[in-house]
This record gives structure tokens, C-alpha cells and sequence, in this order.
């Protein structure tokens, strides 16, 4: 350290006065520049590039944690703590969550349906709990609404809307880019919602019976109520719209496009520490894994065996 001070102030004042003011010989500083680098100078100097490749391409927002799996699972052998140090020695670090803001607006007069959820947002296959909320982007050019739903066994988020209202219109298309992903029938499935009025009204419940799912909300001006839902809005606002690489959203469509990137690396990229640290495409693939093994092993233990002759 004392040497990158000095060889960042010798162009000013030279070597000699700088040794002097800290105290240290002159002889010091030239034999520590003679001195051939150390190995674990060289593994810094080698993997200060690719940390800070990683962390730009998962939209600079990891911290230490994150970084150091993203690293492992590019294929380097490297340390946390070492990750820690060379983050901070490259001036990068993780985002914090904001805090989020309500824009889904209760409906009175309707009639809601009941809360089968009841905040355990636990489903053991996919396509049994989906949740969906609403969110808002300010523009230039007016508000950008953005909905998603999320099946929760998995956090992907299996459809996604953004227009210029919140209307129940955008909440059917979101649903509908749901069911398009994943079946036209899905019996036993929960659609789990706030009490907002694109959710309660009478044609996103018969576009859930559409679909075998049953439709459940949560009670009005609860945010715990449909908490995953919200925690993924917050995480969207902090990672897209308000994160380290944040510019001026100028239209709607620049909002549009750009959540079509971060879906993509939501589901396909990013690491979450509720998935054993492994994005949703992954720990779906997984779980459909593990489900074919178990039944070929079944099948296998039900073959007859035959009586020797």
C-alpha cells in the first residue's frame, strides 16, 4: 500500500520527500520495486479483470457472496474472503433493497376470494403457487406498469407484463404469457394475488378457471399478505430500474425492453441463495431430473422376475 502511495504522489514531489513525510527509507521503496512480484499479487492481478467481468454482466449488483458462487460456477477456484478483498480494492459492492410502494388499489364493492396461502409461499412441485403483483416505473414520457407472476417453487417468473395503465387487461396478458409457458390446463394450481381490482374482477377469475387454477388473495393493504410478490418488485426496482447501471428511463418501451433482459437473466443467470444458490431454470431442470429418475427406478423394482426353468 505504501508503495502504490508512493508511486501515485512521485510525479508530484518525488520519491525522496514522500519517504521522508512517511517515515520510510527510500532504500525500502526501490528494493520492494525490484522485488519480483509475489504469487498471490499475480492471482489478484489475474482475477481483478474477470470479478469485475462477472459483476458487470449480472447487472453490477452482487455483493461478496454472490460474486464468489458466480466466480466458482464460471469455473475459478478462488476464495471468498479473497473475492471480498478484491471487491473492495476494485470499488464494487452489492445493492441494497429499496423499499417498495403499493400500486395495486383495493376494489370495495368487489367480493374477494379467500386467502389459501396465508404467507407460506412454499410450493414443493412448480405450478403449484403462482403469485402475481403490480409495479410502476416512472418515465419521460408517463408511468410504465409492470406486472409479474412467479411460480413460487421455483421464484421464476413464468410471465410478465408492462404497459402504460394498470387496467385489467395487462394482468390477463401476464397470465396469459404464464399459461403459455407453462400448460393450458393446471389443475390444483393457486393463483395467489393482492386484493387489488385488476386481480379481483370477474375476468381474471375466469381466466384462472380457464385454467384449472384456483384463484386466492390476500387481504387488502397487506403487503405480507403476497410477500414473494412484492419481494421480487423490490428486487426489480432495485436491480434494473434504480441499479448501479440506472439512466433516465426515457419511454415505456425502453422499460419493456429492458425487463425483457432482466427476466431473462432472473431465470437463466442469476443466483438465488432460497434455490441452493442456483438460478430457476436450473433448479427446475433439477427437480424434473430427480422426478425421472425416481420413476425409472420404480419402474425398474416393478419388473416381474422370472421363475428359472
Amino acid at each position: 500500500m505504501i508503495v502504490r502511495f508512493i508511486d501515485g504522489n512521485r510525479e508530484e514531489f518525488g520519491v525522496e520527500p514522500v519517504c521522508v513525510a512517511l517515515q520510510v527509507a527510500p532504500s525500502t521503496y526501490w528494493s520492494a520495486k525490484r522485488r519480483p512480484p509475489s504469487a498471490r499479487s499475480k492471482r489478484d492481478a489475474q482475477m481483478m479483470p474477470v470479478l469485475l467481468a462477472l459483476w458487470q454482466a449480472n447487472y453490477s449488483v452482487y455483493g461478496a457472496r454472490k460474486l464468489w458462487i458466480a466466480a466458482r460456477r464460471a469455473g475459478h477456484d478462488i476464495g471468498r474472503d479473497q473475492v471480498a478483498r478484491l471487491m473492495r480494492q476494485l470499488g464494487i459492492g452489492g445493492v441494497k433493497r429499496t423499499k417498495s410502494v403499493r400500486t395495486t388499489r383495493p376494489d370495495p364493492n368487489t367480493a374477494r376470494p379467500a386467502d389459501l396461502v396465508e404467507r407460506d409461499f412454499t410450493a414443493d412441485p412448480p405450478n403449484r403457487l403462482w403469485v402475481a403483483d403490480l409495479t410502476h416505473v416512472a418515465t419521460w414520457s408517463g408511468v410504465a406498469y409492470v406486472c409479474f407472476v412467479i411460480d413460487a417453487y421455483s421464484r421464476r417468473i413464468v410471465g410478465w407484463r408492462v404497459a402504460s395503465n394498470m387496467r385489467t387487461q395487462m394482468a390477463l396478458d401476464a397470465l396469459e404469457m404464464a399459461r403459455w409457458n407453462r400448460g393450458a390446463r393446471l389443475e390444483r394450481l393457486v393463483a395467489h394475488t393482492d386484493a387489488g381490482s385488476q386481480f379481483t374482477s370477474i375476468r381474471y377469475g375466469e381466466r384462472l378457471d380457464e385454467i384449472g387454477a384456483v384463484p386466492s388473495t390476500g387481504s387488502a393493504g397487506d403487503s405480507y399478505d403476497n410477500a414473494l410478490a412484492e419481494a421480487v418488485n423490490a428486487l426489480f426496482k432495485t436491480e434494473l430500474i434504480r441499479g448501479p447501471d440506472h439512466r433516465p428511463w426515457r419511454t415505456i418501451d425502453d422499460v419493456e425492453l429492458a425487463t425483457l433482459g432482466w427476466v431473462h437473466w432472473w431465470n437463466t443467470q442469476r443466483i438465488h441463495s432460497y434455490l441452493d444458490d442456483l438460478p430457476p431454470d436450473e433448479f427446475e431442470t433439477a427437480y424434473t431430473a430427480d422426478r425421472t429418475n425416481q420413476t425409472t427406478t420404480k419402474n425398474h423394482n416393478k419388473q416381474p422376475v422370472q421363475n428359472p426353468r
